[in-house]
Formats: C-alpha cells, sequence, structure tokens
C-alpha cells in the first residue's frame, strides 16, 4: 500500500506563518508523525511539496500506476486550480483533501473547494492532527478498495 502526500504552496513556510492560522507545528514535523504512522502500519509513503500549480499537476498524474492513495493539501489553490481537480479526476485515486485550518470559518473566497468534489472526503479545521485523521481515513478506504477487488474476483 503507497500513499502519496502532496502539499501545496506556502506549506513549506509551516511554523513561520501565521501561526495564529495554521499554529507552530513545521510541515517536517508532520511528515515525521504521519511517516511513523505508516511505518506502524506497513505503508509506504511519499512526501511532495511544491509552491507551483503545475508541478503538483505533474506528481498528481505520476501517482497512477504508482500509488494507491493521495493526501493532498491544495492550499491556495483548492479555491482556484481546475487543473489539479482536473489531474484528481483523472487519476481516478482514492484522495483526501486535508487543510489544517477551518476553510469554512476564514474569508468568503476560502468557503469553496474545487478539489472537493473529485475527492473521497476533506478533513478542514483540525490542525496537524488532520493529516493522522487522513491516514487513518486512507488507510480504510484503501483496505475497502482491496477488499472489493477481492471480492471482484472472487465473483468472477
Amino acid at each position: 500500500m503507497k500513499i502519496v502526500v502532496i502539499q501545496g504552496p506556502n506549506l513549506n513556510m509551516l511554523g513561520i506563518r501565521e501561526k495564529n492560522v495554521y499554529g507552530p507545528m513545521k510541515l517536517e514535523d508532520i511528515h515525521t508523525q504521519m511517516k511513523g504512522f505508516a511505518e506502524q502500519n506497513k505503508i509506504d509513503i511519499e512526501f511532495f511539496q511544491s509552491n507551483l500549480e503545475g508541478e503538483i499537476v505533474d506528481r498528481v498524474q505520476e501517482c497512477l500506476g504508482d500509488a494507491d492513495g493521495i493526501i493532498i493539501n491544495p492550499a491556495a489553490y483548492t479555491h482556484t486550480s481546475i487543473a489539479i481537480r482536473d489531474a484528481l479526476s483523472a487519476v481516478q485515486l482514492p484522495t483526501l483533501e486535508v487543510h489544517l485550518s477551518n476553510i469554512y470559518q476564514r474569508e468568503e473566497f476560502r468557503h469553496t473547494s474545487l478539489i472537493a468534489p473529485v475527492c473521497s472526503g476533506q478533513i478542514s479545521g483540525m490542525g496537524p492532527f488532520g493529516y493522522h485523521l487522513a491516514m487513518v481515513g486512507m488507510t480504510q478506504l484503501l483496505n475497502e478498495v482491496k477488499m472489493m477487488k477481492a471480492q471482484k474476483v472472487k465473483a468472477e
């Protein structure tokens, strides 16, 4: 089982920027916690962060045939990127959208996610713990997919 974690623009600045909104934890610390969960559950995990929309699209596309699921925090691209949405839709992998802050309690323009409709689910407002919840959720989703495939093979 392989999960790719894709982080959008400015998340490399966690622990420095707007601590009142995003908290004091650095992205590396969040990834370390996720890696620990992955190791305990025998999951292969990869991390990718970019401030560039096209690089995020490329990484999503590279997941096709290489990953079983995607956890993505598109950050500001959540509200603007049809390209990321289309890439996620094209690869058709189980995908969970994560946001540290509750985007629905923030500015009006942040209330609309272009990404959510092509995701299996969304976790918003749980801070760094949201990534842990995403790991638990993705593990469950992938186990369900695995069981469904096994049942389909038995039926044939």
